[in-house]
C-alpha cells in the first residue's frame, strides 16, 4: 500500500458526500487511512481542533497535520501520493485542470444545496430545487461529452477529479428519488451521465464506500425529525 507506516485518518461522516468523495481518492490512490466517524449530532473536540474555522468534515489527518475541506483535500491526496495508484486524479494540462475545478465547484454548488431542500433538511421550494437539479445535470451532460472525449470517465479513461466530485452525490441521487418521488438520473434525458453513473458506482475503489440507498433514506428521515425538532 502506499501509505509506507504513514499515519493517515479521516474525520468524516459515512453518509457525507464530501467524505465520500475522500475516501474514494484515498481507495484510488491505494492509501490505508482510518475512519473517524464523527457522532451525529454534535461535534467532536478533535473536530473543533482540527477545524477550528469551519467546524465541518471532513478532515484528513496526516501524520496529526489537519487538512480541511473535500477538494482542497483530494487535490492534496494527488500532490502527496503522485506516484500511487493508476494515474494522476487531476489532469496535467493547466486548462484542463481549471474546467474540471470549475465544473467540480458547480456541482457543489448547485446539486447539493437543492437537494438539502428535497430531502426537508432546509427551506425553499421544492420544485425549483428539482428544476435546478435538472438544470445542472443538462450542463453537466454536456460537460462530460467534452471533458471524457469519447471514454469512460471525466478523468478519461480513468476516474478524475470531477468523477469524484460529483460521484460522490451519485449515493444520494437514487435516495433523493426515494425522499422526493421523483426522477432525478433520467436516462432519456442525460444518457452520457447515466451511463457514466453506472461504471463511477461499479468501480472498485467506490463500491466499498457508497451507501446503500435505503440506509441514506432512513438517514434522511431521521436527520429532518431532528431538524424540526431544533426548529
Amino acid at each position: 500500500m502506499a501509505t509506507n507506516g504513514e499515519a493517515v485518518r479521516v474525520i468524516a461522516g459515512w453518509a457525507c458526500p464530501y467524505a465520500i468523495r475522500v475516501f474514494a481518492a484515498l481507495k484510488l490512490k491505494g492509501v490505508e487511512y482510518e475512519f473517524l466517524q464523527e457522532p451525529a449530532g454534535r461535534k467532536s473536540e478533535l473536530l473543533l481542533k482540527s477545524n477550528p474555522v469551519y467546524k465541518k468534515i471532513p478532515v484528513l489527518l496526516h501524520h496529526g497535520t489537519p487538512i480541511c475541506e473535500s477538494m482542497i483535500i483530494i487535490q492534496y491526496i494527488d500532490e502527496v501520493w503522485a506516484s500511487s495508484g493508476t494515474t494522476a486524479i487531476l489532469p496535467a494540462e493547466p486548462y484542463a485542470r481549471a474546467i474540471e475545478r470549475f465544473w467540480a465547484q458547480y456541482v457543489d454548488d448547485k446539486i447539493a444545496p437543492a437537494f438539502l431542500v428535497l430531502r426537508g433538511l432546509t427551506k425553499g421550494d421544492k420544485d425549483e430545487a428539482e428544476a435546478q437539479v435538472s438544470t445542472a445535470l443538462q450542463h453537466l451532460e454536456e460537460a462530460f461529452v467534452k471533458c471524457s472525449q469519447g471514454k469512460h470517465y471525466f478523468g478519461g479513461d480513468n476516474i478524475g477529479f470531477l468523477d469524484l466530485v460529483l460521484g460522490s452525490h451519485l449515493g444520494w441521487f437514487k435516495a433523493v428519488e426515494k425522499i422526493a418521488g421523483i426522477k432525478v438520473l433520467d436516462e432519456a434525458k442525460y444518457p452520457e451521465i447515466t451511463a457514466w453513473a453506472d461504471r463511477f458506482c461499479a468501480h472498485h475503489a467506490v463500491k466499498e464506500v457508497m451507501p446503500e440507498t435505503d440506509r441514506l433514506v432512513e438517514f434522511s428521515a431521521n436527520s429532518a425529525v431532528k431538524a424540526k425538532a431544533s426548529n
